[in-house]
């Protein structure tokens, strides 16, 4: 029988800017390789799952009454498969990890169904797409970008843009450069990784690179010697103008528009060259496709991988191991698990009204059931392990014993990657970042998203807090001895980890002593000197501060900072850190703050401070005769800038009802008074306002930011669910009475349950893994009580005793549960 809705189907439009879910469901990782396939709603693009056991397709039609979906199944074309180790097949001619074509890999089998007339699976409605109008549709829905590459923009790239060093670059030459003089280092016998100085032709080796390049950086001395800032890789010129140029000034890969000009100044014609080497592009994206964690023992046998629950591995997105080894360290925890497996998820999922692409409640679901159900944790290959996958909890993790490790496909959490990153500056992009602050970004994303639900519902967990505990700290005055005590909510506890050096590799490499984790908690428990501006002296004095947790939280994470600033730029440092036997921290009452004692005088409130003025500005100001009030006031409005805005300002503003009216002191000083300073300038909001923000959003992003424009986008963007309305100051006694989440109890015990570890020059670069513990059928981790599984992006394997012992002495964040 033809469904006698299908004239509704023909006034759809094809999608245009919406991002369609046609690859899985948006609240499962069901996709279109199932037998079922996903069902692509033509109203909203949202994706359904199909099944007895999920059905979300089912779902999305009752909450939505949307009544045709485009059914889209996807299966393999034979022949279709490339080995690792083959080269890609398409020239790398920037940085960006491209994919073949979907359309030359796979077979697509698209059916139209209508909803109305079957409400369970939806009734097929054979032959519709023969229809002109309706194919037209099914053709758009295929040939949009799909949700997942919306979201990462098909690939990751690096932009590489020119500078001003290399637009206004200035040229010493002394002629043509005979050929005997590009033919190695000028200060070594290297013959590759030349680099040529664009300003004066000096002929330079690079440093070293990946994959074993050689280089003695003689390139990088000459900058520091003659400050030219400009080089060209040799090797990499080609006949249309392109070539590796970096700027040392910039520290970045710059592009020089005028590059076939510039090294004609040296009689090098850019047509007769040919391309020998490789470019820093095409280095990098051969490292970062091969950079791995070693996979195989001691022995050099290849670790197995395990399957079941709670061991599904995340695919990597591009650049997004620092979001998997957090995502897999956060679901193994039991107050995670719990809160995202629960009956209140179904109940949430029913009931939620935002598309569940949007939605960062259901994405969490969504995460949780991918990574802890075993639902997607089987061997690539689609063989099964000797017994079925997921029986037995987390306890039922098996080994894959085939003779070649068979891994798992893993799922790709791009849905939730995107809703976490929205309109943040860095965690929206593809570039790679660091696991520490994505952690906090995530758990502060989290809480203010719960707090929204609780309001509705106080019986909601906020599972954030279990990571949450508060620092005392404990300031006194050396000549009235008078004290004050501030506390403070954190959720990681950042150690500094000196850097004493011991020796160097062959090779250069500085080997650094080791460090206890437990001195590294102790020096930031110590005490400290600094100098003070008492108010009971009224005098700057030399004070003591002690730090003391005022709580301790359930589960401890432990952030090692291995850094040192190298040019201005931080760079990591591989300094082993030992943990304590067993891997077992302790705390006691020593560690613990005790607050105000009954022997102890309380510090007042220090006096508030008025703002500070360019004395030069407010001088030139002054001689125009202006008031002295009206001068500041101009001054703080326009960011002490100069004078001239000041003027200008002055002028548009001297009819102002208040513009006598003194200044006080700056909401949040101390004083406990209102701030009474000057509108931001109007052109500056309007100019917010324009880009879609709120007057009282514009106001607040432009005094938290000195009126500075481009740092007030910045704050808008990274506090997107700030309205913009003002809270009165808090004085101390207000800021002491704030709610501390934690417990008290001495002495509390922690053991270690995962650690993240990095491999890489830069946190924001390189690459990120997980070790987890997970109690398994025998105890043969390292400190008993589970075995130590590695979380590499989608490859799961049981780790060994010994990579884990080292591995552990470089982590970058230690994650501690009480015990």
């Amino acid at each position: 029988m033809a469904c006698p809705h299908l004239d509704q189907v023909k006034n759809i439009r094809a999608p245009t800017v919406q991002a369609v879910h046609r690859e899985e469901c948006t609240l499962c990782f069901d996709g279109q390789d199932s037998d079922s396939g996903v069902d692509v709603c033509l109203t909203c693009f949202n994706g359904g799952c199909l099944g007895n056991d999920r059905n979300h397709a089912q779902l999305h039609y009752e909450k939505s009454h949307h009544l045709f979906t485009l059914n889209v199944r996807r299966k393999l074309k034979p022949n279709a498969h490339r080995a690792d180790e083959e080269e890609p097949p398409t020239k790398m001619k920037k940085l960006a990890i491209t994919e073949e074509r979907e359309e030359d890999k796979y077979d697509h089998t698209l059916t139209l169904k209508c909803w109305l007339c079957e409400a369970t699976a939806g009734s097929v409605i054979p032959d519709a797409l023969q229809d002109p109008k309706i194919k037209s549709l099914a053709d758009g829905v295929m040939s949009s970008l799909s949700s997942a590459r919306q979201s990462e923009v098909k690939a990751w790239e690096e932009e590489i843009t020119a500078c001003e060093h290399t637009l206004l670059l200035q040229q010493e030459s002394s002629g043509p450069i005979e050929a005997s003089g590009l033919a190695h280092c000028r200060s070594c016998d290297l013959k590759e990784n030349l680099w040529l100085c664009m300003t004066c032709g000096s002929l330079g080796c690079g440093r070293q690179l990946y994959g074993g390049i050689g280089g003695n950086g003689h390139g990088l001395d000459h900058f520091k010697e003659s400050g030219h800032p400009v080089s060209v890789k040799l090797g990499t010129i080609t006949p249309e103008g392109e070539a590796d140029i970096f700027c040392y000034i910039c520290d970045e890969t710059r592009q020089d528009p005028e590059l076939s000009a510039h090294l004609s100044t040296f009689g090098i014609n850019v047509r007769s060259l040919s391309k020998t080497e490789k470019s820093m592009t095409e280095l990098q994206i051969e490292h970062n496709l091969r950079y791995d964690f070693s996979l195989t023992n001691e022995d050099g046998t290849a670790l197995e991988p395990v399957f079941g629950r709670g061991l599904t591995g995340l695919q990597n997105l591009g650049n997004s191991c620092y979001m998997a080894s957090v995502l897999q360290t956060l679901f193994s925890l039991r107050q995670f698990q719990e809160r995202y497996k629960t009956a209140h998820a179904i109940a949430h999922t029913r009931a939620c009204e935002k598309l569940p692409a949007d939605c960062l409640e259901c994405q969490m679901y969504k995460v949780a059931d991918g990574l802890l159900s075993g639902r997607y944790s089987v061997p690539a290959s689609g063989d099964s392990p000797k017994s079925s996958v997921g029986q037995g909890g987390e306890g039922g993790g098996l080994l894959h014993q085939s003779p070649t490790p068979v891994f798992q496909n893993g799922v790709r959490p791009a849905t939730l990657k995107a809703v976490i990153g929205k309109g943040h500056a860095e965690f929206s992009t593809m570039r790679q970042q660091d696991s520490e602050e994505f952690l906090t970004h995530l758990l502060n994303t989290l809480r203010r998203d719960i707090h929204k639900y609780k309001q509705q519902d106080p019986s909601i967990e906020d599972v954030t807090r279990t990571f949450s505990y508060g620092w005392e700290q404990r300031l006194q005055c050396a000549d009235c001895k008078k004290v004050k005590y501030i506390t403070e909510e954190a959720d990681v506890v950042s150690v500094s980890v000196p850097a004493n050096e011991k020796g160097k590799m062959e090779d250069g490499k500085v080997i650094y002593e080791d460090v206890l984790l437990e001195k590294c908690l102790e020096t930031l428990l110590g005490t400290e000197a600094l100098e003070y501006k008492c108010p009971s002296c009224n005098k700057t004095v030399h004070a003591i501060k002690q730090t003391r947790f005022a709580t301790f939280p359930e589960t401890l994470v432990v952030h090692a900072k291995k850094f040192q600033l190298v040019n201005w730029v931080p760079a990591k440092l591989d300094i082993p850190v030992i943990l304590p036997q067993g891997d077992i921290l302790e705390f006691e009452g020593k560690h613990l703050g005790s607050g105000l004692q009954p022997d102890e005088q309380q510090l007042g409130e220090a006096p508030p401070e008025l703002p500070q003025f360019d004395a030069e500005a407010l001088g030139q100001l002054l001689m125009m005769g202006f008031p002295e009030i009206r001068c500041q006031k101009a001054l703080l409005a326009t960011g002490n800038s100069n004078a001239d805005m000041a003027l200008n300002w002055l002028l548009n503003h001297s009819e102002d009802p208040d513009i006598d009216a003194p200044i006080l002191a700056p909401a949040g000083s101390g004083g406990g008074v209102m701030q009474s300073l000057p509108e931001p300038p109007e052109e500056l909001v309007s100019m917010l306002a324009d880009m879609g923000f709120t007057g009282m959003q514009a106001k607040k992003a432009l005094r938290q930011t000195d009126n500075n424009m481009e740092r007030a986008v910045e704050w808008l963007f990274s506090h997107p669910d700030d309205d913009g309305s003002e809270a009165p100051p808090q004085t101390s006694s207000q800021r002491e009475s704030k709610t501390i989440y934690g417990i008290q109890d001495v002495p509390v015990r922690y053991r270690l349950k995962a650690f993240i570890s990095h491999k890489g020059p830069s946190v924001h670069s390189g690459h990120y893994v997980a070790h987890i513990r997970k109690p398994f059928v025998e105890n043969r981790g390292e400190g008993g009580d589970g075995d130590w599984v590695l979380f590499n992006d989608e490859k799961v394997v049981r780790a060994d005793e010994g990579s884990v012992k080292e591995l552990k002495k470089l982590a970058y964040l230690y994650v501690f549960e009480r015990v």
